[in-house]
């Protein structure tokens, strides 16, 4: 698919969301809401993303320790730009760029690390998060939510049925993972055999970045680093919660602590929908996990979902930015960057 013909329909799915979002809703109540929210709570909420920015630098540099580890710094800057180009470009390009930002910086101090190695940390931190959340997610449903009320039975047992296959499918890939990593000589033998079947330029090709990526998984082979690098994320994620929780306790939803795990887990359903920055589908995703399940007014609801969802990209969205810019990067070098770092993945050795 062309690219301006993706970035269009792209924002065709982000109004829709938006317009779905707004749709039958007072918008003079949203905004009572907005400012009778108590700012305390609200500059708590603010701190906490700062706190979740360095805590997935320090997670990744843990990750990367393989491939040669780079400062905290460098992590906490590649961080912060590839949350703001996945704010700013479409198809969460800030997953792609942010490796490959980070490679740069390595090789301006001297130091070589594979960018196609650190994006398979990238996934390998998706799949961490993906644990992390579900662990969460059941610790409410099973062990502290309350019986759910004949208005939300069905939708508090679909919660439960999805998170249980979604935790099935997490370890499927947390296994496959670790049979990658565990021998990325052999995976790009595999592949080679392939040049009987494929031109024989482009087997070797895919072998040589196979290699490379699996190599990029060799923390998995260390289940000591691996467990460790998972208890980085339940930090992480309570540190999520927090940021959801004082939002919602700044406007007045009765969402206690723990219920704001259910609201990730439904966070994380809206922000896969490939808009920039999550718009539409943050947005909805939060408005119906106040609604459905803590009884929140609707015009609550909304108000907050607003101010979390500014909340959560505006910090990293200006560090961002003011990193990339002293990398001599604005919003369309990052898209190239983004386009070149797409390219060499899929065909450079």
């Amino acid at each position: 698919m062309r690219s301006p013909l993706r970035a269009l329909i792209v924002l065709l799915l982000a109004a829709a969301l938006l317009v779905l979002f707004l749709y039958n809703v007072d918008l003079r109540g949203v905004a009572r809401q907005i400012v009778g929210a108590d700012p305390i709570w609200l500059a708590l909420s603010l701190v906490t993303m700062v706190v979740n920015l360095s805590i997935r630098a320090w997670r990744w540099q843990y990750l990367l320790e393989p491939l040669g580890r780079p400062a905290f710094l460098p992590a906490f800057r590649a961080t912060a730009v590839g949350f703001a180009a996945s704010t700013v470009l479409p198809a969460r390009a800030g997953e792609v760029i942010r490796p490959y930002f980070l490679a740069r910086q390595e090789a301006a101090r001297g130091s070589r690390m594979s960018a196609t190695g650190a994006f398979a940390t990238v996934i390998l931190e998706r799949v961490l998060d993906m644990i992390a959340v579900l662990v969460l997610l059941a610790v409410y449903v099973v062990v502290l939510a309350p019986s759910p009320t004949e208005e939300n039975r069905l939708a508090f047992e679909a919660v439960q049925w999805t998170g249980l296959t979604a935790g099935v499918a997490a370890v499927g890939a947390l296994v496959v993972l670790f049979v990658l990593a565990g021998h990325p000589a052999r995976l790009a033998a595999t592949l080679e055999r392939f040049a009987t079947m494929l031109p024989s330029r482009l087997a070797s090709v895919l072998a040589r970045v196979a290699e490379k990526f699996a190599t990029g998984l060799g923390v998995v082979r260390r289940p000591g680093r691996l467990l460790v690098s998972l208890a980085l994320s339940f930090p992480l994620w309570l540190s999520i919660a927090a940021g959801i929780w004082t939002v919602a306790v700044a406007f007045h939803l009765d969402v206690p602590f723990a219920g704001s795990f259910l609201v990730i887990a439904l966070l994380v359903v809206g922000v896969a929908v490939p808009t920039p920055g999550a718009v539409g589908g943050f947005h909805a995703a939060f408005r119906f996990a106040a609604t459905t399940f803590f009884g929140a007014a609707d015009d609550a609801a909304v108000g907050a979902a607003i101010v979390l969802h500014l909340f959560t990209v505006v910090p990293s969205l200006m560090l961002g930015l003011l990193f990339a810019a002293h990398e001599g990067l604005n919003v369309a070098g990052m898209q190239k960057l983004a386009d070149q770092a797409d390219s060499e993945r899929t065909a450079q050795p």
